[in-house]
């Protein structure tokens, strides 16, 4: 199909939006399932905290690796059957993982999450500039907050899940290795835990690659990236993207951006764990900021941009961030966990914000704009990581002040400014390229 300029009629506009929010559900899906297993591992493998969160900093390493090659793969397949791969991608990611962690190869189940992140990557490099220029920019976050909803409604879901089909019973199943009489039966209870993942990893898997040929066969069109020229400036105008700062700092917003996210969503179970909470408890503990997430997203779909722009609205985010990060370290117990659950108010709106503001005015390096972007994701791999790794030498809570207060801060910083640097002559200036 030849690619199409936004707008398009509005009856197209709503089935693409539905096949995108379908697609925001997979992925928010897969993603949220991370905080869960960080807890099946820590049994599974018997391992500690620093290599359990090897889960999300493998899955979120690989957009490093590969959004670029995921731009240069989209230019050559167009943005619907890139999504169409991607797909694909996560199902041949969701065998591996299911197969190797059944078995108990825990390198092999991290491949696992890394291949599925590959197809995530490239489903994303695709999703985000699409529904970005689907209509206005200036309504962007609108839109994207309608595919938040199906990305975190997918995201209270997982943990869910996972809990109910994998985790139930987890604190006596626990003491039960504990209090094993021989090694052979604790291997032989660690084993019959660990299958418990194969069945609902292979039936993604098989959900994942149906998906993958639906999109290909649906009605969705491509859509150029030359409408997202801005300002209606011509593409060959467009200057190179080292002279795009308001980009760059748009990669790191968004770096700093998920990092928090992950931490409030994907190491809660863990923070709360610090508190000594039952496992049956912290379990669920990602479900509760997903929660909030969709609650925040609900509030940005009605107020963006009736009430308040989209700039507007991420920088009062950002400071309820610094408020309630203050809050969790203040507090103890549950209360100090429900101010970090009540994070996923504050972050609900910040990806639909930061994501085309960043990529405003790009023409015909919105692909490749896109990919550094999504390359920002991996930011969920390094701050959990940072965490889990300084938390073994000072109190938790201080640790969790220390990296999540700052990373707001500078959120506030491109919300307040930094999105407008330097993108007037982004738009205007000729290209040296």
């Amino acid at each position: 199909m030849a690619p199409v300029k936004s707008p398009l009629p509005p009856r197209q506009n709503r089935a693409s939006m539905v096949i995108i929010g379908v697609l925001f559900f997979i992925f928010g899906f897969v993603t949220w399932l991370n905080g869960p297993l960080i807890t099946f591992v820590k049994l599974a493998f018997t391992l500690d905290d620093v290599n359990a969160f090897l889960i999300p900093m493998v899955f979120y390493l690989s957009y490093l690796f590969l959004s670029l090659p995921s731009s240069w793969v989209l230019r050559r397949t167009g943005m619907k059957k890139g999504m169409g791969a991607g797909l694909f991608v996560m199902a041949i990611g969701a065998l591996v993982f299911g197969e190797c962690a059944t078995i108990r190869i825990y390198p092999g189940a991290l491949a696992g999450l890394f291949i599925i992140g590959a197809g995530l990557s490239l489903l994303q490099t695709a999703a985000n500039p699409y529904i970005s220029i689907l209509g206005p920019i200036d309504s962007a976050a609108q839109r994207i907050a309608v595919m938040g909803i199906c990305n975190k409604v997918a995201g209270m879901l997982a943990p869910v899940a996972i809990g109910a089909l994998v985790l139930s019973g987890i604190d006596t199943l626990d003491q039960r290795v504990k209090d094993a009489p021989t090694p052979e039966a604790r291997e032989l209870l660690l084993s019959a835990f660990a299958a418990k993942i194969h069945l609902p990893y292979l039936a993604m898997a098989v959900l994942l690659a149906l998906l993958a040929v639906w999109v290909v066969r649906s009605p969705l069109p491509e859509i150029s990236a030359d409408s997202n020229a801005g300002d209606g400036s011509a593409d060959d105008n467009a200057p190179p993207l080292t002279r795009i700062p308001h980009l760059w700092l748009g990669v790191l917003c968004l770096f700093l951006y998920v990092g928090v996210e992950v931490m409030a969503g994907d190491a809660i179970g863990t923070y709360g764990h610090g508190f000594d909470l039952p496992l049956d408890e912290t379990k669920f503990f990602t479900s509760f900021t997903l929660a909030a997430m969709l609650a925040g997203y609900l509030g940005g779909l009605v107020l963006i941009p009736r009430v308040l722009s989209q700039e507007r609205y991420l920088a009062l985010s950002a400071a309820l961030g610094v408020v309630l990060t203050i809050a969790a370290y203040a507090t103890q117990g549950y209360a100090s966990v429900a101010c970090v659950a009540a994070l996923g108010f504050a972050n609900a709106m910040m990806w639909p914000a930061i994501f085309p503001l960043g990529i405003h005015g790009l023409g015909r390096h919105t692909e490749i704009g896109s990919a550094l972007m999504v390359m920002g994701i991996a930011g969920g791999a390094v701050l959990p990581q940072l965490f889990v790794q300084l938390k073994q030498h000072f109190p938790f809570q201080a640790v969790f002040l220390a990296l999540m207060a700052p990373a707001y801060l500078y959120i506030l910083f491109f919300a307040l400014h930094g999105h407008r640097v330097g993108r007037k002559a982004a738009v205007q200036a000729p290209s040296l390229a």
